[in-house]
């Protein structure tokens, strides 16, 4: 039996326990991974199936955005080859929409407001769906820079409710530091996991200073900067995604 496959092993036999159990926000003290399971996320280029499993990870979270212009590199948006090859190697697979950037001439999504969510949610829909995601797994929707509350309020808050708009609530899901994804919380524009008091938050390590949010279902713990390379695979760059609750996003799970 390879380690991956021991790894969802114990987390078969772990459901009932992480089900019923509350977590507690730390501050400085990371939350323990509910299952021991690891994703990956990567945007330079696609990471053989084969190789993902080898290194010892079990799954990935992929794009289902098209390509931003002036990035040849980016891995978007993902094709149903691809995932049909995550699948075929008992790799999990979970959605994420991410167009803009900061720094780039094509901003943050969230700057666009209610309109731009609506659009956004449309198009996530229709390449989650033609790369072969289900109806029932939500889409992560990326907040990827440090607002701040009054941002939140004024103009990200309305692009989630955009996208709720298009493809309801409990379908919607946020990538950020701990702020943003419990901003999104309180005010109820992402869903819940199936697993009790666990919604679709994905935090990233950056910008949260240590602050985990507890109803986050997974964390980036290893994030890929210009000082520091992330892990490698197979020459690409990935970061390193812990998976926190029993139904943390992914395509396989029926709900």
């Amino acid at each position: 039996m390879t380690p991956a496959a021991s790894r969802r092993d114990v987390f078969k036999f772990a459901l009932a326990a992480v089900a019923g159990t509350t977590a507690v926000a730390a501050l400085g003290a990371p939350k323990a991974s509910a299952d021991g399971l690891r994703l990956i996320d990567f945007a330079v280029r696609q990471v053989a199936p084969e190789q993902i499993k080898a290194a010892g990870y079990d799954g990935a979270l992929v794009y289902v955005s098209e390509l931003r212009p002036g990035a040849t590199f980016d891995f978007k948006p993902v094709t149903r080859e691809y995932t049909d090859g995550l699948i075929a190697a008992g790799l999990h697979v979970v959605s994420i929409y991410q167009f803009g950037k900061p720094g780039w001439p094509t901003p943050s999504d969230f700057t666009r407001g209610y309109d731009g969510g609506v659009a956004d949610a449309q198009i996530a829909l229709r390449l989650h769906g033609a790369a072969g995601g289900p109806n029932s797994a939500p889409i992560f929707f990326s907040v990827d820079e440090d607002i701040a509350a009054d941002t939140w309020k004024s103009t990200a808050i309305q692009w989630f409710r955009g996208i709720n708009s298009v493809m309801g609530v409990e379908r919607t899901g946020i990538y950020g530091g701990a702020r943003q994804c419990g901003w999104a919380i309180g005010d109820g524009v992402v869903g819940h996991s199936t697993t009790p008091g666990y919604r679709w938050a994905w935090q990233t390590r950056a910008w949260s200073g240590g602050v985990r949010e507890p109803a986050a279902v997974l964390f980036q713990r290893e994030v890929v900067t210009a000082s520091d390379p992330g892990a490698i695979i197979d020459g690409v760059s990935v970061d390193v995604d812990d998976v926190l609750a029993a139904d943390f996003g992914q395509w396989d799970l029926a709900r």
